[in-house]
């Protein structure tokens, strides 16, 4: 773990949490003990990092973001401001269900829109992009761009985020 990395005085790291070198974590945000971010990663504003989270290398995690247990979120990802993980697939405030956590696991290069919401036990493809305000219910291809409540896969885009081809 470096000590190289920046933590606003509002924020709180708690011990056995790994940060990597370079790494920017704004107002507000609560990292876990055990939780792993990578280097050059950017946490905004009020975002929570679970203990059994891995965040990779350079992402870009915007303001109100929470990434629980069990979220994978792979190098060079973007999570819009409040998009939303979930861990848990039919949760009960009266029925502990910490030991069914679903893996959700966001691939390298991928993007996730504001508000959009990510059922757990779901997988985002390589620079996938995912439309602001969608449902992710299942799993998105490598490239795809999906938008939609639930989220359907609406054409393709490149490395970059540019539309390749409408899906008719």
């Amino acid at each position: 773990m470096s000590e190289n990395y920046y933590v606003h005085e509002s924020s709180y790291v708690d011990a056995g949490a790994e940060i990597g070198e370079g790494t920017k974590i704004w107002h507000f945000c609560h990292v876990m003990s055990g939780a792993k971010i990578g280097r050059n990663c950017s946490l905004g504003q009020n975002v929570n990092v679970g203990s059994r989270a891995v965040i990779g290398d350079g992402v870009k995690i915007q303001n109100n973001v929470s990434v629980y247990d069990d979220v994978i979120i792979e190098d060079d990802v973007f999570c819009g401001p409040s998009c939303v993980f979930t861990n848990v697939i039919n949760p009960r405030a009266f029925v502990e269900r910490k030991d069914e956590y679903r893996k959700t696991i966001v691939r390298k290069g991928a993007s996730i829109g504001a508000n959009a919401t990510v059922v757990c036990g779901v997988t985002i493809g390589e620079y996938a992009l995912v439309g602001a305000g969608s449902v992710i219910t299942k799993d998105v291809p490598a490239y795809a761009l999906a938008y939609g409540n639930p989220a359907r896969v609406q054409g393709k885009v490149d490395r970059d985020g540019d539309r390749l081809l409408a899906l008719e």
